[in-house]
């Protein structure tokens, strides 16, 4: 306590499983119990126990004066008035800045959506979903139609998973629940997933990208290592549950032709039925069973089955490749207490704009402007990314833009890159 307030020292001291407090804009609040109840999950705000929290709050909460309703029962006082608003030495000016940049993108307008944007997404891909049982339906079964209805089903399960990813982060409509009630039925009866668990995931990877213990999608359960200290790691303690250095190999035996048939659909079931979320379950299985009413008198029970698990293999190879092309090559490291600007930045990179990359990749090529601004809608990410590449020369923040191939390329390589950091310390350190 310092000077009529809480000291960052102090705070620092707050970020234990049964003690966690955070800063938001100056004041301090005790989310020790609130966790349990935070909508998009316990540890994606947990995450922040001990640190600021300024500009997670404002990229993750579009409607603010909602939200701090219930930050007010939490409340413990201020920070002292000789404590900096940015903790761990973080750049000052830095942070103004990039919250004055997040103030011109508010008064540019480009956090309103476009609703015909959307209506036309979500038609086209109940177009191509159309346009599979059309082809069935006058060309029969036959191996070309087989293929050509694969593949229909493929693209719309993609685009639908990059959909459903727009509703999740509340960046269609004002209003939240109108959101979380479209996410629903995209991810649920479109995708046959889960809402919920769609949520405590992905806000995690977006609250610390590419941290170890906090950003799940670098949680490999001992199958790949990555990044350059994680390798070093596990070849000093003697760890090989596989061999690492071949690991860019056998990436794509078990990594992309998996991620979305196998792990992704036995977590989604699991998660479901152990916590109990029988809505999302509910939405679930109107998938299915829209799914096989629809192709059952094509193919029967067992030849649906197939069919279904053969539009997944494919999926989850575009799902994986385009994914990991915007965070695999970077910064995958332990938590350095960076501020948003920089966290952001050292785990993502950007893939070159245009109208195939835009759609292949539901815009997600735009990877940095999403992470910076996860509530923005998609369709105004080339409108900021020239403000923030200013404002990253300015403080000599590396922003990294590269093509689909080379995109592709450096999965690949970083991947053998780790491997070989692995192989080295194992044998030699």
């Amino acid at each position: 306590m310092g000077m009529g307030g809480q000291s960052g020292e102090e705070i620092q001291k707050h970020n234990l499983k049964t003690d966690k407090w955070l800063v938001i804009e100056r004041k301090v609040y005790n989310i020790t119990q609130w966790v349990k109840c935070h909508p998009g999950g316990m540890r994606v705000i947990g995450h922040y126990a001990g640190e600021d929290a300024t500009d997670a709050f404002h990229a993750f909460h579009p409607d603010k004066n909602f939200v701090r309703k219930f930050l007010k029962p939490l409340y413990v006082g201020e920070l002292a008035e000789n404590e900096p608003s940015q903790d761990r030495d973080k750049n000052a000016q830095q942070v103004e800045d990039f919250r004055a940049l997040r103030k011109t993108a508010e008064d540019m307008g480009l956090f309103k959506s476009n609703p015909a944007f959307f209506i036309v997404y979500l038609f086209h891909i109940l177009l191509i979903e159309f346009l599979a049982w059309c082809t069935l339906h006058y060309f029969g079964t036959g191996w070309i139609p087989t293929i050509l209805t694969v593949l229909l089903l493929t693209i719309s399960q993609a685009q639908a998973g990059w959909l459903q990813h727009d509703f999740g982060h509340l960046s269609v409509f004002k209003k939240s629940k109108w959101n979380h009630l479209i996410h629903k039925f995209i991810i649920g009866h479109l995708k046959g997933a889960s809402a919920n668990w769609w949520n405590h995931r992905h806000f995690q990877h977006h609250a610390k990208p590419n941290i170890f213990r906090k950003d799940p999608d670098v949680n490999m359960v001992n199958v790949f290592v990555l990044g350059d200290t994680q390798p070093v790691e596990f070849g000093k303690k003697r760890i090989k549950y596989l061999p690492y250095n071949h690991q860019h190999l056998y990436f794509f035996l078990i990594g992309p032709p998996l991620l979305i048939p196998i792990y992704f659909t036995i977590q989604i079931m699991k998660t479901m039925i152990t916590r109990k979320d029988w809505v999302d379950l509910a939405w679930s299985v109107s998938y299915y069973a829209r799914f096989f009413i629809t192709f059952v008198p094509f193919y029967g029970v067992l030849g649906s089955l197939a069919l279904l698990n053969a539009v997944r293999f494919i999926e989850s190879h575009w799902f994986v490749w385009v994914t990991q092309m915007n965070h695999l090559p970077m910064v995958i490291d332990h938590e350095k207490y960076k501020d948003w600007l920089e966290t952001q930045l050292a785990a993502t990179c950007n893939i070159e704009p245009s109208f195939f990359n835009d759609w292949f990749s539901g815009h997600l090529n735009f990877q940095i402007e999403h992470h910076l601004f996860p509530t923005m809608p998609r369709h105004n990410y080339w409108k900021i990314a020239p403000l923030v590449r200013s404002l990253c020369s300015k403080y000599n923040v590396t922003y990294e833009e590269k093509c689909l191939y080379h995109g592709f390329r450096d999965v690949f390589r970083s991947l053998k890159k780790s491997g070989q950091l692995w192989l080295d310390a194992y044998l030699h350190k």
